[in-house]
């Protein structure tokens, strides 16, 4: 059975011969790449491109056709943002559109058989950015070398690839087919393809092998290891293989841009893949940028060379408090700011931890009516308007109506502003009682004095707290916060050490029922509600502890259901169900979404939507927009 995701994936191949061809009529090659063509050191763009690369019509997408040059600059807050070209690139053997539907991207096509049995065809005449075929040999060298090995893959395979608890079979049907097949269906595998991080299926074999205690000679190995400092070949083989961190220029590519500087440096340049699969409509081959350049600097100070002029295109390490300033750069540089929706489910969320490692908060937390009147005690009008200018909504920590699973009643439970109704519900839950301040008094004598613990990267995180400060003062709760690095703050958090945190709302507002809905259960251990219960998921219950609120543990077991679900309607009622539970239970306490998140882009960079949807995780922040269409004008 073919199904409409499966069409989505087909209906591209029908229309790419003729910008192949096209390529061929014509010198469209990059003025960027003529010095290799004139030595012979790449071939000509038809030899270049797959057979049938995919088109790409900028004008359909209400933009501008480009053309080829331009370097943008960028910041980054450290090496481990190289990530964000990965992410940025959104080169995806499946990903989404602007829609936020699934197309074949790297591969020509897939088709899908209840959700159980997936085929992927390859594009004949791909190439990794070194010019090597990329082939079914790229998936049997993953497959049969990395997943399987024990060595490499100690846990036995990514859970998206074992959601019943076994390995899916794998087949090579031919050079150019690979097929996954499960006995029971899988509707979180394509979207694990088309993550932020996506699940990688395929690697540069040719490559790798010379890291691979396999295909390596002992001696030989010995010496990589040593020059590249690993302990273990195994150490190496990752190290040297990472692909969403893309350390290594020398590990080939499927992306639009690769990496052409070993760290450590300050400065890291990632230039255009002259094999990159993807072409616009007048047959130029993406990407129109020829460079991006990330600058390293310190966090904290970000915004500041942002406004001073030193970035092209900012959206990272900024946030809407530095709006104004951003603004104001208008009038000294030639740039220009947009705000984008931000699809997080709030922008500042409270998070009682409910695995507190004091019994006493913990038991508190605990119950609903504590939770409830937590929320209710918040004044979020309050909020929005010093905070957000009123630009944002008041909402519980969930979905945006962007999403087509939204209903007002997830938005709007526990939200209004009622400390009379805060104040029966402390009363009702035990907490009647008060010292001579006017504290309630915890069951065991101590005042009622909740430590909110922050990562210390936002001046507007410590700005709300200080108004929810005086809001649950009125009702008998006093709050104080504390600031750590972002390290200490989650391992503080995963150790039980934490009554409660700030931070970010749902990573996902804008969900399908095709998108898993993972992230309203107890599954990652660094879900600061309670990230023992999402350590048990996470490994299997050999870490952390089962959940045991009845509440968390259904919504693991909907999460279950949804992962054996073969049809897009049960998939739809299982996600309302637990939407349902976990805005009702005040699992944690949203204040304001959809807020503004500001763009910083020169004014002479074309094809970036003035408005858009802004988020990890599923648009990849700037990812689902394509950067391989953006290009530089020669004009403000």
């Amino acid at each position: 059975m073919v199904t409409r995701r499966s069409f989505l994936g087909l209906v591209a191949s029908t229309v790419l011969a003729p910008a192949a061809a096209r390529a061929t009529d014509r010198d469209i090659e990059p003025e960027f790449l003529r010095p290799w063509l004139r030595a012979a050191q790449l071939p000509p763009l038809a030899e270049r491109l797959p057979d049938r690369p995919r088109i790409v019509y900028v004008k359909r997408m209400g933009r501008e056709p480009g053309q080829y040059g331009g370097t943008v600059r960028t910041i980054i807050g450290g090496q481990s943002d190289l990530r964000f070209m990965t992410i940025y690139g959104y080169a995806r053997l499946v990903g989404y559109d602007e829609r936020l539907q699934l197309q074949a991207d790297i591969l020509e096509g897939f088709e899908s058989q209840s959700d159980a049995v997936f085929t992927f065809r390859i594009r004949p005449g791909h190439k990794w950015s070194d010019g090597t075929p990329f082939t079914a040999d790229d998936f049997h060298y993953w497959w049969n070398d990395v997943i399987l090995n024990k060595q490499l893959t100690p846990g036995g395979g990514a859970l998206e690839l074992r959601p019943h608890g076994t390995l899916p079979r794998f087949e090579v049907l031919d050079p150019l087919t690979v097929r996954y097949s499960w006995d029971q269906p899988n509707p979180n595998f394509l979207a694990a393809l088309a993550a932020p991080q996506p699940l990688v299926l395929a690697g540069p074999g040719h490559y790798l092998k010379q890291f691979h205690k396999k295909y390596q000679d002992d001696i030989r190995l010995s010496a990589l290891m040593k020059e590249y400092r690993a302990k273990k070949w195994q150490d190496l083989h990752i190290k040297m293989g990472r692909s969403y961190r893309p350390e290594n220029p020398d590990l080939p590519v499927l992306d639009p841009w690769r990496n052409t500087t070993a760290p450590p440096a300050e400065q890291f340049v990632f230039e255009r893949n002259p094999f990159f699969h993807r072409v616009d409509e007048n047959g130029l081959q993406l990407p129109y940028l020829d460079r991006f350049i990330l600058n390293v600097s310190s966090s904290s100070i970000i915004a500041a060379k942002a406004g001073a002029g030193e970035s092209d295109l900012q959206a990272t390490g900024i946030d809407f408090d530095d709006y104004t300033f951003l603004k104001d750069a208008e009038k000294r540089h030639p740039v220009k700011v947009d705000l984008w929706k931000a699809i997080r489910g709030s922008r500042v969320a409270l998070m009682p931890n409910l695995n507190c490692a004091d019994t006493v908060w913990r038991d508190v937390f605990r119950d609903v009516r504590v939770r409830r009147a937590l929320s209710l005690a918040i004044n979020r009008h309050e909020i929005n308007m010093a905070v957000f200018y009123g630009l944002g909504v008041e909402s519980a920590d969930t979905i945006l109506p962007d999403s087509p699973l939204f209903k007002p009643e997830y938005a709007s439970a526990w939200i209004d502003y009622d400390p009379k109704q805060a104040n029966s519900l402390l009363d009702e839950a035990g907490l009647d009682k008060r010292n001579e301040d006017g504290i309630r008094i915890l069951p065991d004598g101590r005042p009622a004095e909740i430590t909110v613990e922050t990562a210390g990267e936002s001046t507007l995180d410590t700005d709300v707290l200080e108004l929810i400060t005086d809001h649950w003062r009125q009702v008998g709760i006093a709050l104080f916060s504390r600031s750590s690095q972002r390290d200490i703050f989650r391992s503080r958090a995963m150790g039980g050490r934490t009554m409660m945190s700030v931070w970010y709302g749902l990573d996902n507002g804008v969900p399908t029922a095709d998108m898993n809905p993972g992230q309203l259960a107890p599954t990652m251990d660094d879900q600061l509600q309670w990230p023992l219960w999402g350590m048990y998921f996470l490994s299997g219950g050999s870490q952390g502890v089962a959940p045991d609120v009845p509440e968390a543990a259904e919504l693991v077991a909907l999460l279950g259901r949804w992962g054996k679900a073969a049809s897009f309607g049960e998939r739809t009622e299982i996600w309302h169900q637990m939407l349902s539970i976990y805005t009702q239970q005040v699992f944690s306490i949203g204040l304001i979404n959809s807020t503004l998140q500001p763009i910083m882009r020169s004014a002479k960079l074309r094809n970036i939507p003035d408005k858009a949807l802004y988020g990890f995780d599923p648009t990849c922040y700037l990812g689902v927009y394509m950067p391989d269409t953006f290009w530089m004008g020669r004009d403000a």
